[in-house]
């Protein structure tokens, strides 16, 4: 009883629990948000989401990859059916083979994952001088703190005016410095900024609004089912207690005879 307790809070909280992280300079509190998902009953912004997919879209998508989501995931987030058939068409995919074995390139349908910025990991590293970029699929989730270590990511870069000499002393080559990052040099340059990109909602798209919008959106990247894992641990908890109820008087009554 107390290991179907166990899992079923774990089930409920596990992953909202903010926590700090290291860098160079010992450890780093994360900027915690308050996040339409957290708690028990937290569902998803929709509208929050399609908002971090516009900003992934239009600015992340260009170096990260999102191997693991398709373009008929996008449902979930709000999109139609007809949305989604017109965001894919927006991209081409390279498919083998004609009739003639050759490679050709067709409009993406909603079947299709979303494809790679790069054609393969050497080309990503001759473009970003030798790093990498990581796949964006999981990162909510392979990071402690979640939306909310990617939240402080993007915004981890020194305000131009208030940087000092100490910050870019011991800056690598193609480095930037980022308060959050571990070692506090990153490769990625400084990628959002107040008023980059318009939002078809009216939402004043400030740098951090921007930065927790696509932190909301990798976090459902990360974890679609969040909700119905929710909605399945408060379930087991009420059976659970409803169980317990049931046991309990039925002890009673299987008892009552040898206790008097």
């Amino acid at each position: 009883m107390r290991i179907v307790l166990f899992a079923a809070l774990a089930t409920l909280f596990i992953g909202f629990v903010p926590v700090d992280v290291k860098a160079a300079g010992g450890e780093v509190k994360l900027d915690h948000q308050e996040w339409s998902f957290d708690g028990v009953f937290g569902r998803f912004d929709r509208q929050q989401l399609q908002r971090g997919f516009q900003v992934y879209r239009e600015v992340c998508a260009s170096c990260h990859s999102l191997d693991y989501i398709a373009f008929r995931n996008l449902e979930a987030i709000g999109y139609s059916e007809d949305q989604t058939k017109v965001l894919a068409s927006e991209y081409t995919i390279e498919e083998c083979c004609d009739d003639q074995g050759d490679i050709f390139d067709r409009p993406a349908i909603p079947a299709d994952y979303i494809p790679n910025p790069y054609p393969n990991e050497q080309f990503a590293r001759a473009s970003n001088n030798g790093a990498l970029p990581p796949d964006l699929s999981l990162m909510s989730k392979a990071r402690h703190g979640g939306p909310d270590y990617v939240y402080s990511l993007i915004n981890g870069y020194p305000d131009p005016d208030k940087s000092t000499p100490e910050m870019e002393a011991e800056l690598m080559d193609g480095m930037y410095y980022n308060a959050v990052f571990e070692g506090n040099q990153i490769a990625m340059a400084q990628q959002l900024f107040d008023d980059l990109l318009e939002y078809s909602d009216g939402t004043d798209p400030t740098a951090k609004q921007m930065a927790k919008d696509v932190a909301a959106f990798l976090h459902w990247a990360a974890e679609p089912k969040l909700e119905m894992r929710k909605q399945t641990g408060v379930r087991v908890l009420l059976f659970t207690f409803v169980f317990t109820i049931l046991a309990y008087f039925l002890k009673r009554r299987i008892w009552a005879d040898v206790e008097s």
